[in-house]
Formats: structure tokens, C-alpha cells, sequence
């Protein structure tokens, strides 16, 4: 079968929705990289591989995948016919950070009325002027979704992030657009670049430079959603030009941003 990746993308109108993201992967497997918004998974066709927190995960076809913001992960087909997934984005006021643990420690919630309840959620948002219902729906999700991951007596407690590879996170994420050098950053958290780049990536688990462009790559699908150019958006997103920005974008999101854009549906 040839390889086959088609995509569409959205930003409802709906309070708390980053991006509605539906796509059709044959061939396509993603790196490592990682979101600054939780990403709520559910695949129709299918299923995907993926590594989160370096443990192996699966989607078969009754499971809700719910990846939290910040912690790297990637995906492959997990069978010979590729997977058709759909994708909502959430923000910080959907799900916060207190859950982030529960969410690495179990981000596969076998849970047949929450995966239905998912699916109406993106049946509503595909229907202008539903976005009343899409919001109602969500909130409900939302609920079932903090009882999956309300704190429980035998949880592992999340071990808090090396203070050096924070440092570095937090400078990533203050300059995701202007960036910094190793020596500067080494400089500005008193560590030297070498030492820096490896306690980020024992860290996290992925290298400095994949999460900065896992961050410009976030901001181009938002500017791209919002109407922007893809080379307008390059120069906005700290990329050299549109070709450095077109190589990193079709490696993280497995289409371009011209057919990212293109599938774009305005609302």
C-alpha cells in the first residue's frame, strides 16, 4: 500500500480546545517530540505504538489515550494498514498540571463510555454552530476524565525534574521563538553545555534541540490554523526560512505546511 497521510485541522471555538487534529497515517511514524497541551487520543482505524515516559503504550480500538503536556513522546502504525486517529488538544484549563503523574503512570484509560463520549465531542465540533453542545459534551469528558486520574493512595508520586534540566526547560520555553545557544544557556544556569545537554536529555528523554522544535512546531500549527502563510509563519516561529521550517514540520506532523494548511477548515 503506498503511503498515505491525510490531515485536517481546526481551531474550534470552544473554550479550553487548542486544536481538533484528524488524520490518516498508512506508513507514517512520528519521532520524539512533545506539546505544550494535553493531547486526548482516540483512533477509529487501527491502532498505534508509542513510547511515553520510556514504557510502551498501545490504542487498540476501545482505548482513550491521554498524553500529558511536556513529557516526550512518538507513534508508528501498529498495524499493516496504518491508523486513522482523532486528536483534541487541551489547555492547562481543561486538565492541570497536578495530574501530569497520573497521566504518565496510565495514559491508556479503558473506559467504553468516555472513548463514546470523545467521539461526540468531535461529532459536535464538526458541525458549526454546535459549539454549545461541543462545550457541554467536553465538560463532561472532562469529568471523567479527573476521576480516571484523581489521585489515588498507591499512586507513584511524581519525581520532580532535575533543577538543572528545569532550568533549561523553562529557558527553552521562555525563548522558543529567538532561541539560545548552548553557551549562553550554559552561562545563565551556571552548568557547562556538555553537562546541560545530557542532564536535559536523561531528563526528559529527549535532546534540547528536539524540544525547542517540538515548541516552534506547535506555534506554526497555531499560527497556520490562524490563517498565516507558511513562510510568514516561518520567520513568526524562529525558523532559517520556509524549507527549515517545511523539514521539521513534515517530521513532526507527517505532511507539509502548505497540506497542513490546506486542510485547515476555517469556522
Amino acid at each position: 500500500m503506498a503511503d498515505q497521510r491525510n490531515v485536517a485541522a481546526w481551531r474550534p471555538r470552544v473554550p479550553g480546545v487548542v486544536e481538533v487534529f484528524h488524520a490518516h497515517y498508512t506508513e507514517y511514524s512520528y519521532p520524539m517530540h512533545v506539546h505544550d497541551a494535553w493531547t486526548l487520543l482516540i483512533v477509529d482505524d487501527g491502532a498505534v505504538r508509542y513510547d511515553l515516559d520510556r514504557h510502551e503504550h498501545g490504542t487498540p480500538h476501545d482505548t482513550v489515550s491521554l498524553l500529558p503536556p511536556h513529557v516526550p513522546h512518538n507513534g508508528s502504525p501498529a498495524t499493516p494498514d496504518g491508523f486513522r486517529k482523532r486528536v483534541l488538544y487541551l489547555d492547562a484549563s481543561r486538565l492541570g498540571d497536578e495530574l501530569i503523574g497520573r497521566a504518565v503512570d496510565a495514559p491508556d484509560l479503558r473506559d467504553p463510555v468516555l472513548r463514546r463520549r470523545v467521539g461526540q465531542v468531535h461529532a459536535a465540533l464538526a458541525r458549526p454552530g454546535d459549539e454549545l453542545e461541543a462545550e457541554s459534551r467536553l465538560t463532561l469528558v472532562g469529568e471523567r476524565l479527573h476521576a480516571h486520574l484523581r489521585p489515588r493512595d498507591a499512586a507513584r508520586p511524581r519525581r520532580p525534574d532535575p533543577v538543572l534540566a528545569r532550568r533549561l526547560r523553562e529557558l527553552l520555553d521562555e525563548r522558543v521563538v529567538e532561541g539560545v545557544g548552548l553557551e549562553e544557556a550554559g552561562g545563565l544556569v551556571s552548568a557547562h553545555p556538555a553537562h546541560l545537554v545530557r542532564a536535559f536529555s536523561t531528563a526528559y528523554g529527549i535532546a534540547p534541540h528536539q524540544y525547542l522544535m517540538s515548541r516552534r512546531v506547535d506555534l506554526a500549527r497555531r499560527l497556520l490554523l490562524a490563517g498565516r502563510t507558511p513562510a510568514d509563519v516561518a520567520g513568526a516561529t524562529g525558523f532559517y526560512d520556509q524549507a527549515h521550517l517545511t523539514r521539521h514540520f513534515k517530521r513532526l506532523v507527517g505532511v507539509t505546511p502548505g497540506r497542513y494548511r490546506t486542510g485547515a477548515r476555517q469556522y
